[in-house]
């Protein structure tokens, strides 16, 4: 799930500046097979094919960020683990919007966040200043991928009610942690300019 870097340990074998890592393998993977599970959806909605599919990708986010963590953060992993997660996360709700399994305005509001968020993290970060994700962002992202499970799992998505549960969820917690880290950005700058009148990183 979605991180900003972090200070490596003594022990990590990539600096910040590295490209070609484990991690890295790993969420390109993601995104490269995405179009695939979204195939799997758009063939036939819930299955257990889809299901698995979904499983599989969601639980390689974690796989990633733990090596990233052991063996060492990146600028390009910071940028490109988001990137799977949006791609995966946005991709998987819109085919189901298109199945006719989740309501298109749920969705939307969660792209028009993600889609901002990331534009404004970009213009920050172009300016120097980088805002660590909080916990509730990691929550968010969990919420959201269950949402998606629930739907494609072929025992719950006969109760539809369970998944729209969760995607409301999800909707809060995403529309809640923008207004979070529009908090916090503005924070940095204040704290930044008033140090020495200017944005510095942090």
């Amino acid at each position: 799930m979605a991180t900003e870097p972090h200070a490596t340990g003594a022990g990590a074998g990539f600096g910040p500046g590295a490209l070609a890592t484990p991690a890295n393998a790993i969420t390109i993977a993601r995104i490269l097979v995405t179009p695939v599970l979204l195939a799997v959806i758009l063939g036939g909605g819930a299955s257990w094919p889809a299901f698995a599919f979904w499983i599989v990708l969601s639980g390689t986010d974690w796989v990633d960020g733990r090596l990233a963590r052991r063996q060492g953060t990146t600028r390009s992993g910071a940028f490109l683990d988001p990137l799977a997660d949006k791609c995966l996360i946005l991709g998987a709700m819109f085919a189901l919007v298109v199945e006719g399994l989740f309501w298109w305005l749920p969705v939307t509001l969660i792209a028009v966040r993600e889609v901002a968020v990331s534009l404004y993290r970009t213009w920050m970060g172009k300016r120097g200043i980088s805002i660590p994700a909080r916990w509730w962002a990691k929550v968010k992202t969990v919420v959201q991928q269950v949402a998606v499970a629930f739907v494609l799992l072929p025992l719950t998505a006969p109760h539809p009610s369970i998944a729209v549960a969760g995607l409301w969820a999800g909707v809060a917690l995403t529309l809640f942690t923008g207004g979070q880290y529009l908090l916090d950005a503005r924070r940095v700058m204040a704290a930044a300019g008033g140090a020495d009148g200017s944005a510095h990183a942090v």
